[in-house]
């Protein structure tokens, strides 16, 4: 798999989580890499060791800069 990653803030849908900075369950990150695959985004917040990946229907809002 040769997935193109970026730096971004990811917000879920109300019900859906991902693992946090400390390792908790959220639904908002300030900080993530992420990458797109078909219908999933793959979600590795920093220091966690784990990559979470989510459907599409899961994402609130994602939000990185360009270049």
């Amino acid at each position: 798999m040769n997935l193109t990653w970026r730096t971004a803030s990811v917000e879920l849908v109300d019900g859906y989580q991902m693992t946090g900075p400390d390792g908790s369950p959220t639904g908002r990150v300030e900080e993530a890499r992420v990458a797109f695959e078909g219908g999933f985004t793959h979600i590795e917040v920093p220091g966690t060791g784990l990559i979470d990946v989510v459907s599409a229907p899961a994402i609130r809002l994602i939000t990185y800069r360009t270049g």
